[in-house]
């Protein structure tokens, strides 16, 4: 069955073709007056630019598209830009490792052999670390500060700037409330309980993470379960009970804990080759933004909203739920201030980033000591 785009462009061949054979036939007469032949041929041109300006990205995920969110989200603004730019751009969702290895999306992207992707900037740290604070920071934001400070605190203008030296323009496209902070075999207790792990995690948390011992590795959602099942990692933190749930960790790791201290929200973005971003006209790139707002908004409210199901869920299949103690908590802050201070000595452009966004959050905390219940 045809798509919406392919008869819009059937149809736009067709319109053409007839008004330009009637144009021809009229022309032999003088029965037409030259107004009509002009718009007869303006419509026809009309309908053949149209029929050319149509474009089909391929979009690699680094999430599988039935992934709860993660997922989800990315085939969610595939949809959604077809829509809204009336099928100017069709984009092809594509499941991790269909054209390239999931955390090989960025390379992709930059030299253009696909279009797009869908990921979070955060898998990037090896190429640019800068890019770890547009996606989580530890001990960082609430998603409504987050947003706060890329609006209208010169975040987006970092992020854009950051991201076209690699020859990508980033457009953040989705949020997600707190993540859970790990799945643990055995109960954590103490740091010293922490010490030759082997662990999955993500972001600077991971860093963190390492002060204290624990040998961190960053693995793609997909990967993680046989590897706890298989012995090849001891622990790891992924996202939100409701995304956890749906790969199952809870089958081989019990210990469930909470708060996620090292991502209090967590951003994705729709990654784009600056070329191809560029040959757009304008009102088609406002169109993309527009749902990337859109979708940040959906992301958030449906994350909140599936969370309390998905932790009883987890409840009746034998997962305790735990709270770090304050002490846990005070540990690893004071490993992140550590590694805060080591990240900004080492590259100048997270330095930027940070001192943006430590000034942000410093004005920022007037307002939330103030407004927000404690």
């Amino acid at each position: 069955m045809a798509t919406f785009a392919e008869l819009t462009q059937r149809n736009a061949h067709c319109i053409s073709a007839v008004f330009l054979h009637y144009v021809i036939l009229i022309g032999r007469t003088d029965h037409m007056n030259s107004y009509l032949k002009g718009a007869a041929v303006g419509l026809a041109l009309t309908a053949s630019a149209g029929m050319a300006s149509a474009e089909t990205w391929q979009m690699q995920s680094t999430y599988p598209g039935s992934l709860t969110q993660l997922g989800t989200l990315g085939k969610r603004i595939a949809d959604q830009i077809a829509i809204v730019t009336g099928g100017a751009v069709e984009i092809e969702f594509q499941e991790p490792g269909a054209l390239v290895p999931a955390l090989e999306t960025f390379d992709a992207v930059a030299s253009g052999a696909i279009e797009a992707g869908w990921s979070t900037p955060g898998y990037w740290a090896g190429k640019v670390p800068s890019l770890q604070l547009f996606a989580a920071v530890p001990f960082g934001p609430s998603a409504g500060e987050y947003i706060a400070w890329l609006k209208f605190g010169g975040g987006t203008e970092l992020f854009e700037e950051i991201y076209a030296n690699s020859n990508i323009i980033g457009i953040h496209c989705g949020i997600i409330a707190p993540e859970a902070s790990g799945w643990f075999s055995k109960e954590i207790n103490s740091p010293e309980d922490l010490k030759g792990l082997k662990m999955r995690f993500f972001g600077l948390g991971a860093k963190v993470m390492e002060k204290l011992g624990v040998s961190t590795q960053l693995l793609a959602g997909g990967d993680i379960f046989p590897a706890l099942e298989l012995g090849t990692i001891d622990a790891t933190e992924f996202s939100m009970p409701a995304i956890d749930l749906n790969l199952g960790f809870y089958q081989v790791a019990k210990h469930y804990y909470f708060p996620g201290w090292h991502q209090q929200s967590t951003l994705f973005d729709l990654m784009i080759n600056l070329d191809v971003w560029e040959g757009l006209d304008e009102q088609t790139q406002q169109q993309i933004r527009a749902v990337c707002d859109a979708n940040i908004t959906y992301g958030l409210a449906e994350g909140e909203a599936i969370q309390g199901k998905a932790l009883a869920e987890l409840q009746e299949k034998g997962v305790t739920i735990h709270r770090w103690s304050d002490d846990m908590l005070n540990t690893f802050q004071t490993a992140w201030n550590e590694v805060a201070e080591e990240q900004k000595a080492a590259d100048a452009d997270f330095a930027r980033v940070w001192e943006s966004l430590s000034a942000f959050r410093a004005e920022y905390a007037t307002w939330k000591d103030l407004g927000y219940l404690q």
